[in-house]
């Protein structure tokens, strides 16, 4: 079973709008704040918001950066 794991920040609106696409399709995510919490997002290399990463195993499938619905698509399969 994938997990996934939206990392945003407050006020940011691609973060808002990643959210809103993950909700719409059903997807169920975890959501992080990399400022909260910066041990999980240096672990996973979180450089920028949002960023979308689906594990399997503990390893990336897939890392998303950014409000790319072509590419959330491919996740809500």
């Amino acid at each position: 079973m994938a997990r996934i794991i939206k990392f945003e920040k407050n006020d940011c609106a691609p973060c808002a709008q990643v959210s809103a696409y993950l909700d719409q399709k059903g997807i169920q995510y975890e959501t992080v704040n990399p400022f909260d919490e910066p041990d999980l997002a240096a672990k996973f290399k979180i450089r920028t918001v949002p960023t979308v990463i689906v594990l399997e195993d503990e390893e990336i499938q897939h890392r998303i950066i950014g409000f790319k619905p072509e590419e959330l698509a491919a996740i809500a399969l």
